[in-house]
């Protein structure tokens, strides 16, 4: 158990609907990182946010698998980030998370932008997923996912069991990763910086930067946030690395004097 998680969080003008091109770029740009724990990609980190998966999704062990997976090994450390995953007759806008030995968790996105037209191209994701790293416990999300309070709730016992069957879910880190256009900026800085204080969790929003296929230009804005809801770095407009150090202790610290997540309504959640 590491009582400080270092994080990296990637910001990218992403090229769009090029896979080649877009490993290129994070490859020359891992080279540059040193030692860390989870390195955060954006969201459709290998092709922008395209609504074109019968042309660019693959299977979860193709090609953004094993190019994850080498990049995990060589640095030691978990990395993630989203892609076009087709499955069973239907495309996903799935987060892959890969560790050094090959162990991977998938997250497929709940909230898919209607605005867009996501929904006629994906399929929507049905479950949270917790990741265990490090004696850290970790919720990653996707975009769209922010404005939704209640999927990233951090319950104290989770209300998608039975009546009988309350389990933990809680986490101590809530990620991001996304392509959240700079028109809407403000609600991105304030969405993510308000999950962070009502979850008392650290929070890593990874968004992309530059003009995607559609034109539509992304600020950027990630940002990197402490569990009392307190920015602590953040990018605008620019490709860059962002890393962080959160101190676990202090985490629980903050919490046993600010009590406030024994406090919350409990409630079923079905769908």
């Amino acid at each position: 158990m590491k009582n400080n998680l270092h994080v990296t969080a990637i910001q990218a003008n992403l090229v769009w609907e090029n896979k080649a091109a877009n490993f290129k770029k994070f490859d020359e740009v891992l080279r540059g990182i040193s030692s860390t724990d989870i390195i955060v990609l954006p969201e459709m980190f290998t092709t922008g946010f395209s609504m074109t998966p019968a042309r660019f999704a693959e299977s979860l062990f193709g090609e953004t698998y094993q190019w994850l997976l080498e990049k995990s090994k060589n640095h030691d450390a978990a990395i993630t980030g989203s892609f076009m995953c087709a499955e069973n007759g239907h495309y996903y806008n799935r987060l892959l998370w890969v560790q050094p030995d090959g162990t991977h968790y998938i997250y497929d996105k709940r909230h898919l932008f209607s605005l867009a037209g996501e929904q006629n191209h994906y399929q929507a994701g049905v479950s949270r997923t917790t990741i265990q790293w490090r004696g850290w416990s970790i919720c990653p999300l996707i975009c769209y996912d922010l404005r939704f309070p209640v999927w990233s709730r951090n319950w104290q016992t989770s209300p998608f069991q039975a009546d009988n069957e309350a389990i933990q879910d809680n986490y101590d880190l809530l990620i991001y990763v996304a392509n959240w256009p700079q028109r809407r900026n403000h609600a991105w800085k304030t969405l993510l910086t308000a999950r962070a204080i009502e979850n008392q969790a650290f929070v890593v929003g990874v968004n992309r930067v530059g003009d995607d296929g559609n034109g539509i230009y992304h600020s950027g804005d990630t940002s990197i946030i402490d569990y009392a809801g307190e920015i602590l770095q953040t990018r605008a407009n620019t490709e860059g690395v962002d890393v962080a150090i959160f101190n676990r202790e202090k985490l629980y610290e903050y919490r046993n004097k600010f009590g406030f997540l024994t406090d919350i309504d409990l409630f079923k959640f079905y769908m």
